[in-house]
């Protein structure tokens, strides 16, 4: 994983937000990465507690989205590994591929989602997958909100540049799912601010 950006921070409610988070623009295009930000990196996906056992309750949903390595790489591992930072993270398929991937049209995607979509579970995937290019991170008890660049995420930036979308609405989904509406709103708020102030 590449360095975390955005030394500058503004308070909404409990939290510290990048201001990259506002003025950065990105939209996913998988078209022309092909979901690489699923396949590449040393570690798989930051998970949280509560997320591990939720993965060990509807992984039997998941399974038949699944490829018959990732069933493997679960079956031998397990849904979380302790990575070098020792943080839970999801498995992976021989040191490469997150183990919840498939290939669909030689696009890399996440089986806990294709069952989410066809009503298996309520489980949509990871928040720390959903908030990509976000990144939660915790300092001195605070967490910060923060913009991760990748240059496998070229495309994303260059499409959001093409449409307009800065990375805060891009993400307004995941964001609301993990802050709560009332938090965006202030993160909103936030923006304008900005930028009458410029």
């Amino acid at each position: 994983m590449q360095h975390t950006t955005g030394p500058l921070m503004i308070a909404i409610s409990n939290t510290l937000v990048s201001e990259a988070v506002f003025d950065e623009k990105f939209v996913c295009d998988l078209s022309a990465c092909k979901g690489e930000c699923c396949v590449a990196g040393v570690s798989g996906a930051p998970l949280e507690k509560e997320e591990v056992e939720v993965l060990e309750t509807i992984l039997p949903k998941v399974k038949p989205y699944m490829t018959k390595e990732g069933v493997g790489a679960v079956e031998k591992q397990g849904v979380y590994v302790i990575d070098e930072d020792r943080e839970l993270t999801t498995p992976l398929v021989n040191g490469g591929v997150c183990a919840f991937v498939y290939m669909e049209n030689k696009i890399a995607k996440c089986a806990i989602e294709k069952a989410y979509y066809e009503g298996k579970v309520k489980f949509k995937k990871p928040i720390s997958c959903h908030l990509y290019p976000i990144r939660i991170t915790q300092k001195r008890g605070v967490e910060r909100v923060e913009y991760h660049r990748w240059n496998i995420c070229a495309p994303a930036c260059s499409c959001g540049t093409k449409l307009n979308v800065n990375v805060y609405k891009f993400l307004k989904e995941p964001l609301i799912r993990k802050y709560g509406k009332q938090w965006y709103k202030q993160l909103e708020l936030a923006s304008e601010i900005r930028k009458k102030s410029k």
